[in-house]
């Protein structure tokens, strides 16, 4: 142990955050902004390669239909993101690829996304077959009559975004150790302290678990019917040598909901990524073997085709097995535990939570220092045992 860690062990904190992730790194940096001092928990590290931050990118994107807060919320941290990315000197973390909505006729969740576009301010573009097929030749539309363009998104390099958060944290009088937290146990109402699997004491005036798909194993009796961690592949395609059809600028981040597969374009020469938004099977974050399925690559590889034709025969460079953190409807779990006053839950990150983190852990460190009214709809009794997804 460090003389360092020794030390940490020895003190309480304001706040005790576990989980690295985007949702914990961003509440502990904006607790620890706000003067408290705070320690970060994580029991592999910061963007691990079983969280669900830990990939190599993710989309951000201010459409979300009719789910006003969302769009306000993604409104806000990209924002966030990018000023942090440029106090830090790393604008490279943000990749702004601009975002395409595919869309069929009368589609009601683009319909709905692009009046709450225009309601919040966010800049968009709406484009017809016409416009479509002079602007990207490359895609193969078939299906998809109009779409919407928002041209201030794109990408997030996910699991460097959340170390550079967690670093400046650090840098800035942050606690951050590498240990895993076991579940609470003993008093109600009032946590004073949880222990960690070595054995040691971390004493805390308020407690915040953000960690996403180990919330149903560490609560089991209270959320593991509310919180589905899920298996989710993403595929990366080698591009043709020289090929620059699908990287930036002439390709966007694009999503296309009618076929449940979504991508971005070739960044730093890493592959086009295609995944698929279905949810997957149930998975263990802890034990599951991260290796593609035959069926889902099949899958992928015929929207491949159908969709970017001139990729039909393109290789498989990468892949990678990450997770969703499921709620019954994929609205976010950001509560107080029902048993303790200073206890925490926060996550449900249901595979399009990434980009918000900046926001949520603004709200976060505000609920737990100002003692805030949760958003109905974050709350634990919103959660349902049956799964029924409504935000995408």
């Amino acid at each position: 142990m460090t003389s360092a860690a020794a030390a940490a062990l020895q003190k309480s904190y304001d706040v005790a955050v576990i989980g690295a992730g985007v949702f914990g790194a961003f509440a502990a940096w904006h607790l620890r902004r706000a003067g408290k001092s705070v320690l970060l928990l994580d029991a592999y590290g910061a963007a691990h390669s079983r969280a669900s931050s830990g990939g190599e990118s993710r989309v951000i994107r201010m459409g979300y239909g009719p789910d006003e807060i969302y769009t306000r919320w993604s409104h806000r941290s990209l924002g966030l993101w990018r000023e942090f990315f440029d106090r830090v000197k790393r604008p490279e973390l943000f990749q702004p690829t601009g975002v395409l909505w595919m869309a069929r006729d009368r589609d009601p969740y683009t319909t709905a996304s692009e009046a709450v576009l225009q309601k919040v301010g966010v800049r968009f573009e709406k484009l017809d077959r016409a416009e479509l097929e002079k602007r990207y030749p490359q895609i193969a539309f078939g299906a998809v009559t109009w779409a919407l363009f928002e041209p201030d998104s794109g990408a997030l390099l996910a699991r460097r975004a959340v170390q550079a958060v967690v670093q400046d944290f650090t840098q800035n009088g942050g606690d951050h150790r590498i240990d895993a937290a076991a579940a609470p146990s003993g008093g109600r109402r009032v946590l004073a302290s949880v222990t960690t699997r070595g054995g040691d004491t971390v004493r805390a005036g308020a407690f915040v678990f953000a960690c996403g798909a180990w919330l149903p194993k560490l609560f089991p009796d209270l959320l593991r019917d509310r919180i589905h961690p899920t298996r989710q592949e993403v595929y990366f395609f080698g591009v043709p040598p020289g090929e620059r059809r699908f990287a930036p600028p002439a390709m966007p981040t694009w999503i296309d909901f009618g076929d449940e597969f979504y991508g971005i374009p070739d960044l730093e020469n890493r592959g086009f990524k295609v995944a698929p938004d279905r949810h997957g099977p149930a998975l263990d974050p802890d034990t599951a073997e991260r290796r593609v399925t035959p069926a889902t690559l099949a899958s992928a590889r015929r929207f491949l085709t159908q969709r970017f034709p001139a990729l039909k025969e393109a290789p498989l460079v990468e892949a990678r097995v990450c997770q969703y953190e499921n709620t019954s409807n994929g609205d976010f779990l950001i509560d107080r535990h029902p048993g303790y006053d200073n206890v925490w839950l926060v996550g449900g990150g249901s595979g399009h939570g990434f980009k918000h983190g900046p926001a949520l852990g603004e709200y976060v460190a505000g609920r737990v220092t100002q003692e805030g009214t949760v958003e109905g709809r974050f709350t634990l009794s919103t959660k349902a045992k049956v799964q029924k997804r409504a935000v995408y």
